[in-house]
């Protein structure tokens, strides 16, 4: 069964940065690409960043670009997510997810940021 198990998250002032991790297993990670959603405080899940099967082409919602910077390594079937210059409005639960797509609810259980003063 595919699971993905997302780390990395904690308290963080406004203009910190947190690294994000998710490990994967129970399909080929490799042949896969992925993204990173999240969900927010009174906002739908949002997709925010994609990253492609071999790491070398990212895309970004407008509202994370020149922020945060996914990356992969296929050896050991992990994905990262480097969140930067963090703001309050980026609080909430963060998930790792297969492909580019937005699915109806997130597979992991997620990791949760928040930005406080």
């Amino acid at each position: 069964a595919v699971r993905l198990v997302e780390s990395g998250g904690g308290v963080v002032q406004p203009g910190g940065s947190l690294r994000l991790s998710c490990t994967t297993s129970g399909f080929s990670f490799e042949n896969s690409p992925m993204s990173w959603l999240r969900r927010v405080p009174g906002r739908p899940l949002q997709w925010i960043a994609g990253i492609d099967e071999e790491g070398g082409r990212t895309s970004y919602a407008d509202d994370v670009q020149g922020r945060f910077f996914a990356s992969r390594n296929n050896l050991n079937n992990t994905l990262w997510l480097q969140l930067n210059n963090l703001q309050k409005d980026d609080t909430g639960m963060y998930y790792c997810e297969q492909g580019y797509s937005l699915p109806p609810s997130p597979k992991g259980q997620g990791t949760r940021v928040t930005v406080a003063s």
